[in-house]
Formats: structure tokens, sequence, C-alpha cells
């Protein structure tokens, strides 16, 4: 599978209309975004494949607080749930990944911790490897290299484990989905 631009740029579903086709539509996304960020990884553009890697983390964020926004907001605070329901599904807003992958983390087991290295990598795109580690919590690019491969491995495990069998119930895992995913399994 080549990765077509045309699936990356299609407009998104909206969410308030149909939750399992937005989830779908952010689970191609994370794939392929993985995808590209293994293509700058081997190319060498670690800062590249950083991007792309915490870009697929945010989408798979989105989608799985599509696929699972009752559970996820089940006990949380009425404006709260407004909010994620409103705003963060399509936003997925840096400033609040953090607390969003720690609400994940209670359904999906590992979830904050890789949104933590998503994060650092993230600071990594902009500020590049520091030998002082004062802009960046990576001193070399083998250092940040390591981080992607280990955030990509994590995101495979949650989109086969999570994602793709609540896609496959709701009809929504497509032939571009498995042949992505089918890709990615080759790195």
């Amino acid at each position: 599978m080549t990765t077509s631009p045309e699936l990356l740029e299609k407009p998104l579903p909206k969410p308030r209309r149909d939750l399992a086709a937005y989830a779908s539509a952010r689970a191609l996304e994370a794939l392929l975004e993985a995808l590209l960020a293994l293509r700058f990884l081997e190319q060498g553009y670690t800062r590249n494949a950083a991007g792309k890697a915490f870009q697929a983390w945010r989408a798979l964020t989105a989608a799985i607080l599509a696929l699972h926004i009752d559970k996820i907001t089940k006990n949380l605070p009425e404006k709260e749930t407004k909010w994620i329901r409103e705003k963060a599904i399509t936003r997925i807003p840096t400033t609040r990944l953090k607390a969003l992958g720690q609400l994940i983390e209670k359904h999906v087991p590992g979830y904050s911790f890789a949104t933590d290295k998503a994060l650092d990598l993230h600071d990594y795109q902009y500020h590049g490897p520091d030998p002082d580690a004062e802009l960046s919590k990576y001193r070399s690019r083998e250092e940040a290299a390591k981080d992607i491969i280990i955030l990509l491995d994590k995101l495979i495990e949650i989109i086969k484990n999570h994602v793709k069998p609540e896609l496959e119930q709701r009809k929504q895992w497509s032939k571009e989905h498995e042949e992505a995913l089918q890709e990615l399994l080759k790195y």
C-alpha cells in the first residue's frame, strides 16, 4: 500500500452525527501517519518522524475517545464530559493530551506512559537533539529514534487489540485500515 494523500486529505465525518465513522477515519489517519513516521525515520529525518509519530498518537487518541466516550466520561463531572464530547474529540489539544491519556489509561493499559512519550517526541520535533537536555529530553537522534519505535509499537498494539475489534464490530474497519496495519507490521 502506498500512503495515498487522498486518504489523509478527505474531510472527516462529523462526530456528532456518527462517532463510529469519525473513529474509523481517525484510526486510519493514525495508521497512515505512523507509516509516514517510519518512512521519515528510514530516511534519517528523525525530527519529521517524531512529528508524524505525535500526529499518529493524537489521531489514535481521538479514535479511542470517540469509540469509548460513554465509558471514559461515565464518572466525570458534567462540565468535563461536555468539553470532551464537544471539543476534545475533534481537537485533541496538546495542552490537555496528558490528562486525556490518563482518562484513557483506565480502559487501555499503558496509554498514559505512551502519551508522555508522544509529548516528549513533540518537543523533540521542535528542538531537536539537545546534549544538555534543556529543551528536549533527547540528547541524540538515536535516543529519539528508539522512542519513536516504542511509541509506534504501542500504537500498533492498541489498534490491534482495542480499536480494530471495536471498528470491526461496528462495520467500520476497511480494506484501507487492514492494508495500512499489515504494512506497519512489516517494519
